[in-house]
Formats: C-alpha cells, structure tokens, sequence
C-alpha cells in the first residue's frame, strides 16, 4: 500500500494523525476478533504495527524538511521569539531550557540532528546538562520510543570496557559464568549515550570505531559479527580535539563522533535561567522530601544569582536540595555550605565620618547590603537575648520563629545565649 506520492506535496500533520488513529482502531479490532485463526492475527497485528512506525517515522522527516525550509527565519528573531519558534515546530525539551542565545542554538541544532541517524558530539563544562541534551535529541529522533541507554565511560575500569560496551562469552574470563548481553546489544534500535567519552581508553576506541565504521560487534571470546543499528550521542567535558594531537583521543574517532557537534555554555553564561531553574528544583526537591516548596530570603536569592557556580546546573540542583531539606519554611545564607556562604562584615566602629571595619570593604553594593543586613540581625539577637534573659525559645516565641533556625542564626554570629543569662543573673542579685 503507497500512502503517499515523492513528487507531490507532502502530508499535512492532520492526516498523519488520522493515519495512526486508523492503524490503532485497526489493532485493536485485531486484537479481540473471534473469526480469525491465532497466527493469522498475529501477522496482521505485525504488519500494522510496522506501518504505524513507518508513518511516525514520515512525520519526523517531515518536522525535520519544515526545520530546514525555515532555517533563515531564527536569524532575526528574539531569543524568546526563537524558543516560542522551537515549541510551535513540536520540538520536545524540558521547560528548564532558558532563552540565552548560545544555548538556542545548540537546541536548534539538535532539532536538526534529532531525525537524523547521525552522530552527535556534546561538549561542556561538567554539571551542564549534556545527558539532559541528549535525552532531547532522542525523543525528538525516530527512535523515541526505542531503548535509550547511558554508559559512563569513566566509571567502568579498563579491564571491563569491552566487556560492558559489547557483551561476553561464558567462561571468555573468569567470572564469566553466563553469556552477557552489551550496552550497544541493549540499545539496538535505539540510542546508546557514551558519557564522559574522553575517559576511554584507546584499545576501547579501537573497538569503539569498528562499531561506528562497520554497525556490528563481537562479544569478549567470541568470533561471531553482530550486528546492531544503534544511533551514538556522547558527550565530554574535555578538549577532544586538544588530546587527539597530544594522542590521546584518536583522531579518526573524534570526526566520527562530532558529525554534529553541540556545544553547552556554563551556567554563569545563562543567568537568564537561573530563576527558572531555581524554581523547578524547588518544586524537584519539595516532591522528594514530602513538603511545601521552600521560600527563599532576599539575600539567598541574591545570592543564588551572582554565585559563579562552578559545578553549573548540577551545583545549583544541590544547593536547592539542600537548603530545602535544612530549612524549615523559609531558607537563608545560613543554609548554604560553609565553603561558599558569604562572609559576615566585621564590627563598625564610626571615628568622625569614616567607618572603619575589621574585615575588607565589599566589592558591589550587593556586598555592602548583605554586610549591613548582618550587622542588624546580630543586634536585633543580642537585643532579644537581654530581654529575655538569654531564653531562646521565649526569643523564638516572641520573634514568632523556628526555634532551631534561631539557634542556627546565634551560631552564624557566634553568640552565645549562656552570655546574657548570666549577666541577666548578675543584674537581679544587685537589685534591692
């Protein structure tokens, strides 16, 4: 059966829809006929699902000749014009994906690259999103709903790379009780993502290129050609093209990989997406730990947006995580780890006009608010403290706060409650 002619125009999006619907109602009336023999139902049932994945496959080669016919058009759109583009061409992403101009571009090569069976290189910094990118790539291809497999390349010792990539033999080493299936075997059909590709070592890159070159494996002890139809996507947070001239990436598997090469920035290139994803991990972490989102304090959220996050989107996710579990309502500086909590201002002593402080003078006016804020929070504590004759939980209930967050707040300004007890003792034996 034809369903379409090369030369005439190409199917709406409407009748490929209706299509499907018809191949589905087909199945099922299939599926539960009386007046049929068994094998006779089973070999309709295999024709219609094969011509239902030939009818998907069409729609992908048709979204992918509507991509490339209006190339031109992102050229003088807005970023978020470009994103809004993205999702009207039925492009799937997460909602994550921000509107920085350097990573629209890389989501619309991969549009491109999506229907293709071509090999994709993802290179950037480590925390980036490179698997999340490559997860994108999949379900936007013809093998959506085809196996999706991820090696690590670097958490796989040498001695066992052959044997996780490609399978093995009974008895090929010791151990080998079973044969064993391999990760490119599993992701037959479909697609295999080799993270951190610039850790494997060159005899796994010999074997790697075979894979790539002749689209067949030979399992650890075996002789026998297998032959698998896998789409790569791998990814680095290297400079393959640097190590293939210091020799250790092989040149020739580096311009198999990147046919289409994709570039991720690093989040202190994308502050646009800082509050989005800021709130997506929030709504993440309040699912895991069973509670309401988190509130974040001015000066926390201040901060999230001018931190240098070296670690990138993986470093933000754990920050929310953790400040949503340490927190109660409402999470504060106090909640970030040591290591990267700004530093309090030291005491102001005003000599005229100048104030002289014991630490260095901020370098923003972010800085200089945050060290204020400090200092009137330590004397608002030492204040409460007096009155109350240093009981923290009579200041909790006063102030109408946690009582462990006000502890952890006496403990960021190293004050001590036992202090004003006694001094609070000292005035009431002087009383007459």
């Amino acid at each position: 059966m034809k369903l379409f002619s090369q030369g005439g125009p190409v199917a709406s999006a409407i009748s490929y829809a209706g299509l499907i619907e018809k191949i589905e109602i087909l199945r099922s009336t299939l599926r539960w006929s009386s007046k049929l023999d068994r094998p006779e139902i089973d070999r309709l049932l295999k024709q219609a699902t094969t011509l239902r994945d030939e009818v998907m496959q069409l729609s992908h080669k048709e979204r992918f000749v509507q991509a490339a016919a209006a190339e031109t058009e992102p050229l003088e759109q807005s970023p978020r014009q470009r994103r809004e583009a993205l999702l009207k061409r039925s492009f799937i992403f997460e909602g994550t994906f921000g509107d920085n101009p350097k990573l629209l571009e890389a989501l619309e090569i991969a549009e491109k690259a999506a229907p293709t069976d071509l090999p994709v290189l993802i290179d950037g910094e480590s925390g980036t999103g490179k698997e999340l990118m490559a997860k994108v790539i999949h379900a936007n291809g013809a093998r959506t709903d085809k196996p999706f497999i991820s090696v690590n390349c670097g958490a796989i010792p040498d001695n066992l790379i052959e044997s996780e990539l490609f399978g093995h033999k009974r008895g090929a080493f010791t151990g080998a009780s079973n044969d064993r299936k391999g990760k490119f075997e599993s992701a037959h059909t479909g697609t295999i993502f080799l993270d951190e590709i610039g850790e494997l070592p060159l005899p796994g890159q010999v074997k790697l290129l075979r894979v790539l070159e002749a689209h067949e494996i030979q399992r650890v002890g075996s002789d026998e050609a297998i032959g698998v139809d896998t789409r790569i996507v791998a990814a680095t947070n290297k400079d393959l093209r640097r190590m293939s001239r210091e020799g250790t990436f092989r040149e020739d598997l580096f311009y198999r990989l990147s046919v289409i090469h994709v570039t991720l920035p690093p989040l202190r290139e994308r502050r646009d997406e800082i509050a989005l994803l800021v709130a997506y991990f929030s709504d993440e972490a309040a699912g895991a730990l069973k509670r309401r989102p988190v509130t974040l304090t001015p000066r926390l959220r201040d901060f999230l947006m001018t931190y240098a996050f070296p670690g990138n989107i993986r470093e933000l996710r754990n920050l929310i995580y953790r400040v949503s579990c340490l927190a109660g309502d409402t999470a504060d500086l106090i909640h970030l780890p040591q290591d990267i909590r700004p530093r309090p201002a030291g005491p102001v002593v005003v000599a005229g006009e100048a104030a002289v402080t014991g630490a260095a003078s901020p370098a923003s006016l972010s800085e200089a608010k945050r060290a204020a804020s400090d200092e009137a929070e330590r004397a608002f504590l030492e204040r409460g403290l007096q009155e109350v004759g240093g009981t923290v939980a009579e200041l909790a209930r006063r102030c109408d706060m946690n009582r462990s967050h006000l502890q952890m707040l006496l403990k960021k300004h190293g004050i001590h409650s036992k202090d004003f007890r006694v001094h609070h003792s000292a005035e009431v034996v002087k009383e007459p």
